[in-house]
């Protein structure tokens, strides 16, 4: 009974928090919760929460992906070279840069699976690798001048409704599909558990690295899309530093360093808790530096609580 009260919540904490933050965000600055605003926020995040799905995938199997960054800014990149200098349409700029940010995943896949590169190491070497690419793909200069219509991706609506934010929600519904429903699905939990376990008992673990760090890079290259419609511009930089906010994400939405334990509905309250606090920062004048120092002690404070977690054997209950 007890076990099932603490793990109870653990599951509702992370939401708490969001509560907590959005009402003393609310009450700190009258501007908060002004329509606009809660828009504003709302396609931040998108782009957050679309790459955090595919993180989510990689973390429960206790590994990392540092090329979230670099996946985001070479898709910018070549979708925009590709619309403005190739003059391909629109479907096929996207579906040919997707390809290309699934292919990276698959890459870095290889690497970890087959070759047994650290994780962090390997997808460290293809951040570098794609930055790198990225800046002489495009002259380290900004590509603009796409067609109009490839703006609905990142400044469209439905309705009242943001299409980032449309997005975003298809890709967390597909995220906790693939999690809850499909039998690969239980085997990320699987392997993250014990992957020798898994192995001996029959699952194909370096397929399911395979897989899992494809589809890291396909939501990533999903996110970069979205950057690239809402910017308007393709910048040789776009993505720098993005992994590390989606890791936050994910981390704080409770999905356990050590692989084995998450959920994508906490993914969703880490993914909001980071946006409110970032546009909180912003609306008191907080300055950029002091915003790293938060998001990095946000960050050291859920890894310690995982840690904790692990340490007394709460997490796997």
């Amino acid at each position: 009974m007890k076990s099932k009260v603490i793990r109870q919540l653990q599951d509702k904490a992370i939401w708490i928090v969001f509560l907590v933050l959005f009402i003393a965000f609310a009450i700190a600055n009258d501007k908060f919760l002004s329509s606009s605003n809660l828009f504003t926020i709302a396609r931040q995040v998108s782009m957050f929460g679309i790459a955090a799905v595919g993180m989510t995938f990689v973390i429960l199997i206790g590994g990392i992906d540092l090329a979230t960054g670099s996946i985001i800014t070479i898709v910018n990149v070549v979708a925009a070279y590709l619309m403005v200098k190739m003059e391909f349409s629109i479907a096929a700029a996207i579906g040919t840069s997707l390809i290309l940010a699934t292919a990276i995943g698959a890459l870095n896949g290889f690497m970890v699976a087959k070759i047994k590169m650290p994780a962090i190491i390997a997808t460290f070497a293809t951040q570098i690798i794609f930055e790198g690419a990225a800046y002489m793909l495009s002259g380290g200069t900004p590509i603009f001048g796409f067609d109009p219509a490839f703006k609905i991706f990142g400044q469209g609506y439905v309705g009242p409704v943001p299409v980032p934010v449309i997005i975003m929600a298809i890709s967390f519904t597909v995220g906790a599909f693939i999690l809850n429903k499909t039998y690969f699905g239980r085997y990320f939990y699987a392997v993250g558990g014990n992957e020798e376990a898994s192995r001996l008992s029959g699952i194909k673990v370096n397929g399911i690295k395979f897989l899992i760090y494809s589809l890291s890079g396909l939501f990533a290259g999903i996110a970069g899309i979205v950057m690239l419609s809402r910017t308007n511009s393709a910048q040789p930089t776009a993505g720098r530093g993005f992994e590390f906010d989606v890791i936050t994400c994910v981390v704080l939405g409770g999905v356990s360093v050590s692989g084995g334990y998450g959920k994508i509905s906490n993914v969703i309250a880490g993914t909001l808790i980071i946006g409110i606090l970032t546009n909180g920062m912003v609306l008191m004048n907080v300055s950029t530096y002091m915003q790293m120092v938060v998001k990095g002690l946000v960050l050291i404070l859920a890894v310690g609580f995982d840690s904790i977690q692990n340490k007394n054997g709460l997490v796997k209950l």
